[in-house]
């Protein structure tokens, strides 16, 4: 379909780029908590064939929203890097706990998304960094109207502890692609911290309907 091709384009854009971590082309999707990371990484990995995609959310825990990178590195990004399955256990919200252990098999592309996913401890084994542009305060005001009242305390928590985490190791300014989401679907342009020789500010648009 013709309006599918501006994303499929940035999926050849993806494919073309050398590999990150081992044979793994690695590819962050970082924003405030409700900017549509997931939604975006849904619709990138079908235009790029289904490659996996690994959500921050099932690394945090509770306790711990932010300080996850030494498990991440131990479980992911170190076998992978050696061309080898990682194996990982994802947390349970629900349960408070750890769940059984998934395998995630070093295949071309992966995509990583979730608050976080372009911090200073993942940004050297990223092909690219993609930045969701909604601005925070909708971002957040769409993430509690999704999860309800019931989900209040949790939100003031989080608030404060992503607040906390941008300030002492920001992502936006490291990202090479910036994705809004408009009327039609999505728009990307390059971010601040596109490679020189890039493709400027060109921004293209997807055509998919607004989630």
């Amino acid at each position: 379909m013709e309006s599918q091709q501006p994303l499929a384009s940035l999926a050849r854009q993806i494919r073309a780029l050398p590999p990150s971590l081992g044979p793994v082309r690695l590819i962050g999707i970082d924003g405030h908590a409700g900017s549509g990371k997931s939604t975006f990484a849904g619709r990138l990995a079908e235009a790029l064939g289904g490659p996996p995609v690994l959500h921050l959310d099932d690394v945090a825990t509770h306790r711990e929203p932010f300080a996850w990178p030494d498990r991440l590195r131990a479980q992911v990004l170190e076998p992978l890097a050696a061309g080898r399955p990682a194996r990982w256990t994802p947390y349970d919200w629900v349960e408070r706990r750890f769940g059984p252990v998934r395998v995630l098999e070093p295949a071309p592309v992966l995509l990583v998304e979730g608050v976080g996913a372009g911090r200073r401890a993942l940004r050297p084994h990223l092909a690219r960094l993609l930045w969701m542009e909604t601005p925070r305060a909708e971002a957040w005001g769409r993430g509690r109207t999704r999860d309800g009242r019931g989900l209040s305390d949790f939100w003031d928590g989080w608030e404060r502890a992503e607040l906390a985490h941008f300030s002492d190791d920001p992502s936006r300014p490291f990202a090479d692609i910036l994705v809004r989401q408009s009327g039609t679907g999505y728009e990307w342009s390059s971010g601040t911290g596109a490679t020189a020789g890039g493709t400027g500010s060109v921004t293209q648009g997807d055509g998919f309907p607004l989630a």
